[in-house]
């Protein structure tokens, strides 16, 4: 058999399903192993516009996702902010996209085990997976399995309590057209409302060396009837989810003689955020390029041009974000007041919804706009101090989500 010809993909959610698709379309041999196969992972579950675009497929599966246009942030100190989005987010139960991404696997000619991968041996391109039931060969190894998984440290060094989040949440039934975020004081983090087809997924994250996964439990139960929501029929969860400081990103291999990781193995999430599908996707998707030009040792220098920057940047201002001032108040209380107060911020804001605005340019995006951005604020402030907003400026500005209004 030549080289990379029967390629092992440990994991099947989104990264390790994309990948085995990709590489079984090319006539690769790929095993993928996975002891749930599709199951309902704890996490918001929202594509943005970005993912949508560059992968079409997702958008027009023919499955039960939720099409949301709105969006509503609150501050920590109860002030909100309602806008629409003008592209929308498509929210998915992981289920359901991990269904889809692994059938698309399946039909491409992918043999998906649903057994769980206890070792691994070998080195370079000799490997042995071996389950409870027997043993396969493989000359690649592609780990798709998790950052907290104990097969990611047979390649690279543990990772740290500091580069993690807890994530901790309900599912809940109900339905609307609002995705809803409130910050909390003290909170490196945030809560989230995500409406999928026929429930909430409504969870906290926070930093591992912060607050415990009680602690987060009961700050999202005290915020859960603000929402109008409440825990009869609601169901659980909790997971731990990679939020890698910049030292771990430049420093942490990903890649070497015969392997290679992607999405939350790599620890690919965006420390601000805790986005991980696109990236994810993404990183497959370089793996893939490198693995069918048979030049695997390509694939770090593919992430590095690609997206890891914007993850390191993002991982650099994650402290400033959640913690540090800006314009004489927090960051987050300033972020949403702008929203609030001005046409051009909420572009903005908009944009970073869609995936559209990187962190890159995000800074030089607002000083050049800054001058617009005070002048809206000025005129909305002393306009909003002469009299009661109308409901047309209401719904415009969106200082009280419509789910919320009694």
């Amino acid at each position: 058999m030549s080289a990379l010809e029967r390629i092992a993909v440990i994991g099947g959610g989104p990264a390790g399903a994309f990948a085995a698709a990709e590489l079984a379309r090319a006539g690769r041999e790929v095993l993928l192993f996975d002891e749930k196969l599709a199951w309902e992972k704890p996490c918001g579950g929202g594509l943005t516009d970005k993912a949508l675009a560059r992968w079409p497929f997702l958008r027009d599966a023919q499955v039960e996702r939720n099409w949301v246009s709105d969006c509503e942030l609150i501050a920590p100190s109860g002030r909100q902010v309602w806008f629409r989005l003008e592209r929308r987010i498509a929210i998915f139960s992981r289920l359901t996209l991990n269904g889809v991404l692994l059938e698309r696997a399946r039909s491409a000619g992918a043999k998906l085990y649903r057994e769980r991968v206890l070792q691994i041996d070998g080195n370079g391109g000799k490997w042995m997976i071996r389950t409870p039931g027997r043993s396969y060969a493989a000359d690649f190894v592609v780990v798709a399995a998790g950052a907290r998984n104990s097969l990611r440290n047979r390649f690279a060094a543990p990772l740290g309590p500091e580069n993690f989040m807890v994530a901790a949440g309900y599912y809940i039934p109900g339905h609307h057209q609002t995705v809803q975020i409130k910050f909390l004081n003290g909170l490196h983090g945030y809560i989230w409302i995500f409406p999928r087809a026929d429930h909430f997924s409504a969870g906290i994250c926070g930093r591992m060396k912060g607050k415990s996964t009680a602690e987060l439990r009961r700050l999202l139960e005290d915020s859960l009837p603000e929402f109008g929501l409440g825990l009869d029929r609601a169901s659980f969860y909790a997971h731990i989810i990679p939020s890698l400081t910049p030292d771990a990103l430049r420093n942490s291999s990903f890649a070497g003689d015969g392997w290679a990781m992607i999405g939350d193995a790599a620890g690919f999430v965006d420390a601000i955020t805790g986005e991980g599908l696109y990236y994810a996707l993404r990183s497959a998707e370089l793996l893939t390029e490198a693995l069918l030009a048979n030049a695997p040792e390509r694939y770090p220098a593919l992430a590095k041009s690609d997206f890891l920057p914007e993850l390191e940047r993002a991982a650099r201002i994650a402290d400033r974000f959640y913690g540090g001032e800006w314009m004489a108040g927090s960051v987050v209380e300033r972020m949403i007041q702008l929203t609030r107060r001005s046409a051009r911020f909420r572009e903005i804001m908009r944009d970073l919804f869609a995936g559209a605005q990187e962190y890159s340019n995000l800074r030089q995006r607002v000083f050049d706009s800054l001058p617009r951005i005070v002048m809206e604020a000025v005129v909305s402030t002393l306009w909003n101090r002469r009299a009661e907003p109308s409901t047309a400026q209401e719904a415009h500005v969106g200082s009280v989500s419509p789910y919320l209004r009694s």
